[in-house]
């Protein structure tokens, strides 16, 4: 175990140098700015064309706007430029001189949970946005939740249009104590609250002469910042098999090596493994990226990985640890969030896939129906709507390689399928230990 810590620290000093991203998914209620605020960031850290400013500029004028709306760069559907809304998740990528980033911009409307689920399931960080004349809202405290459930590992409360309450110090103070009172119910391990002006910029990229009460970061320092390589599990090695590469040519006649995305721990050559879920074991004689054989790999990584051993190894099976290998389980239990009209119901059969693995699954029960703006828990429930969250009991065809959500983001979720129509249907947060 000694030797797995030392790897999992080494990894955390290669993914800071050499994967230095952060996915940051945005939340808040109508009009809060959350577009606007992601518009800012783009101006201001120049990572928009001069053509898509002019673009904005005349779009805002022909509105009849006093000012440039931001949110033109990020509203980029029809419906959402006409309603000034977003309903889609739009995704944007931006870069500073420190770091990578991948915007996720979720909708803000209750009907769009299934949207915000979506944007958020992969983030690292969320930014929450509250307008300051209203203070937190119920949308404000149900994102808070939902990015919770979801297990994002850090959460910013940006404090908006602090200009329109003359940047008042005792309304970021009250907005302040109330979200860090809210937030004691939740599993945010990680919490900073700033107070912005994303339509002046103000403590967006550039400091605000405006608070000089506020002596915290500027969101842009934060995002920067915030360390997010040890969110990742270096400890428990799980990497779920994609595709046998067997190029069967003559410079490569007996090569056979198993493709895949790291999903856990710190993978070496010389390693012990076994295959799951046949129980073979073997030892990984390398691995590689881009025909490149590396020392090491780490999650995300997507590498090759070969064995000494010839082995049966197919897609949906998993390579782990020896001593330090997932459960196979037929009996899942997760918090599942329903995405359709039809509402999911006891004794319902679907597909499920999880990681490469695709099965069928029964519904066995519907223990209770969340109410993630109150975390009440209505036992009686005896189906899920669409957008509403629950907690499931499901049994499948084939075990699955699983691990708890709150352990590993990865292997813990999965997503359920409509058998018929082939269209996605829920997504699911294993729990457990």
């Amino acid at each position: 175990m000694a030797t797995e810590i030392t790897a999992g620290e080494q990894a955390v000093d290669n993914v800071t140098t050499n994967m230095d991203l952060l996915r940051f998914a945005t939340a808040g209620s109508v009009d809060d700015g959350k577009s606007t605020l992601i518009g800012r960031l783009l101006l201001d850290s120049k990572s928009i064309f001069e053509d898509q400013l002019e673009a904005v500029e005349a779009t805002s004028k022909g509105k009849g706007y006093d000012y440039t709306d931001l949110a033109l760069l990020t509203d980029g559907l029809r419906s959402e430029r006409e309603q000034g809304i977003t309903i889609d998740v739009a995704y944007r990528y931006f870069a500073t001189p420190n770091r990578k980033f991948i915007i996720a911009d979720t909708p803000g409307h209750v009907q769009y949970t299934r949207n915000m689920v979506t944007g958020a399931s992969t983030a690292d960080l969320g930014l929450v946005l509250v307008d300051a004349r209203q203070g937190l809202t119920e949308q404000s405290r149900r994102h808070a939740v939902i990015l919770s459930l979801l297990r994002v590992p850090h959460l910013v409360l940006a404090i908006n249009k602090m200009d329109l309450v003359d940047f008042d110090e005792k309304i970021y103070e009250k907005i302040h104590d109330e979200f860090t009172q809210f937030a004691t119910k939740l599993s945010i391990p990680d919490l900073e609250v700033i107070p912005i002006s994303a339509l002046q910029g103000d403590n967006v990229v550039n400091r605000s002469e405006n608070m000089p009460w506020y002596s915290g970061p500027t969101l842009m320092h934060h995002l920067e910042h915030v360390h997010v390589a040890s969110d990742r599990d270096l400890i428990d090695a799980r990497f779920p098999v994609q595709y046998v590469v067997r190029p069967k040519s003559d410079e490569f006649h007996d090569y056979r090596g198993y493709a895949g995305q790291v999903a856990g721990g710190v993978l070496k050559p010389g390693d012990g493994v076994v295959v799951l879920p046949s129980g073979m074991t073997s030892t990984i004689s390398k691995i590689e990226l881009f025909d490149q054989e590396i020392p090491e790999a780490f999650p995300p990584m997507s590498v090759t990985v070969s064995l000494a051993d010839d082995v049966d190894v197919s897609r949906g099976d998993m390579i782990a640890r020896v001593k330090n290998a997932p459960q196979p389980s037929q009996d899942i239990d997760a918090m599942v969030c329903w995405m359709t009209t039809a509402p999911l119901k006891p004794r319902q059969k679907l597909a499920i896939k999880h990681t490469t693995r695709t099965a069928r699954a029964l519904v066995k029960n519907i223990q209770y129906r969340l109410d993630v703006n109150s975390l009440h828990r209505d036992q009686e429930a005896g189906e899920l709507s669409v957008n509403e969250i629950g907690r499931v009991q499901l049994r499948t065809t084939v075990p699955l390689l699983c691990d708890a959500y709150a352990k590993n983001r990865t292997t813990g979720s999965f997503i359920l399928i409509d058998e018929a129509t082939g269209v996605t249907v829920g997504a699911g947060m294993i729990l457990g230990g």
